[in-house]
């Protein structure tokens, strides 16, 4: 299933795209799409008899905003350097194990929401993602296979960062990674029976009707079953807890200087093949 939510930022309500990508409303259904219905077996089984059935009533999706496809989300891990290609053209030494970091759940807005340029950047970055959506509690998994058992789904996430902030500024890398808008997330919410392989996904980004990013999660260091494992080990994830899996090669700090940073006013355009596309303008904090 492809779910979605649909309206105004912080009215959105839950829908789904059908077989034929008719936009269809599931408020009758279930009143949102959050950790509590990933992790409710029957809830989950009422929206797909109402999919099957196309009697679910039609949206009109025309000016129609696109939200996040996940409300309430718990905490958004995040794994650096987790591509080959991504780790070569930075120069950095692929890690022996997973790099993790965090983004505040308020970083997260809909897939073309207006993104903000931090009030002093210099070095805004790109990065196109593929975020796991977890729908049954993980801790200290054993297995691949109860690790993948444990996604519900995945989404297309944007990971924008801010390059002087995160690396020359000090401390973490979370000041560079939680200015506001800084995780536009969706269009969709794909169940985990649509994905065949999650290591076997295209992902795009373009800057400007520019082709920057154009890789696979094949090139990826740690798969997505060997993340969630691993983090697992550390914390407990929950449901409606979102895990963004890194970025492949092609992002602005990986390029020659000049160095070719976000300014307001630029357009990003990213997509992960079956899981839907973004855009969003720049636009100064």
């Amino acid at each position: 299933m492809k779910l979605l939510r649909v309206g105004t930022a912080g009215s959105e309500r839950p829908a789904l795209l059908d077989a034929e990508g008719i936009l269809r409303d599931l408020s009758g259904v279930v009143s949102d799409i959050d950790g509590a219905l990933l992790a409710d077996d029957a809830a989950l089984g009422r929206v797909r008899a109402a999919a099957e059935s196309a009697e679910l009533p039609v949206l009109d999706a025309d000016g129609l905003r696109v939200g996040p496809p996940l409300a309430r989300i718990g905490k958004i891990v995040c794994i650096g350097l987790n591509y080959h290609d991504h780790a070569r053209e930075t120069g950095a030494e692929p890690p022996t194990e997973p790099v993790i970091f965090f983004k505040a759940a308020d970083t997260v807005v809909g897939p073309d929401d207006t993104v903000l340029v931090p009030r002093g950047s210099v070095k805004t970055d790109w990065e196109v993602e593929l975020a796991v959506v977890i729908g049954r509690t993980a801790r200290y998994l054993e297995s691949h296979e109860e690790a993948l058992a444990r996604v519900a789904g995945y989404a297309v996430a944007h990971d924008v960062s801010e390059r002087e902030f995160q690396i020359e500024r000090g401390g973490t890398w979370d000041k560079g990674k939680n200015c506001e808008t800084f995780n536009p997330l969706g269009p969709w919410l794909v169940t985990a029976d649509e994905v065949s392989d999650p290591q076997d996904l295209s992902l795009k980004l373009w800057v400007n009707g520019q082709l920057k990013q154009d890789g696979t999660t094949a090139e990826q260091i740690f798969s997505v079953a060997e993340v969630v494992r691993y983090v697992s080990q550390f914390m407990t994830l929950y449901p409606g807890d979102v895990i963004n899996t890194g970025t492949p090669a092609g992002v602005a700090l990986g390029q020659p200087e000049p160095k070719p940073y976000l300014r307001a006013g630029d357009v990003v355009e990213l997509e992960i093949g079956g899981l839907g596309r973004q855009r969003q303008e720049f636009k100064p904090a």
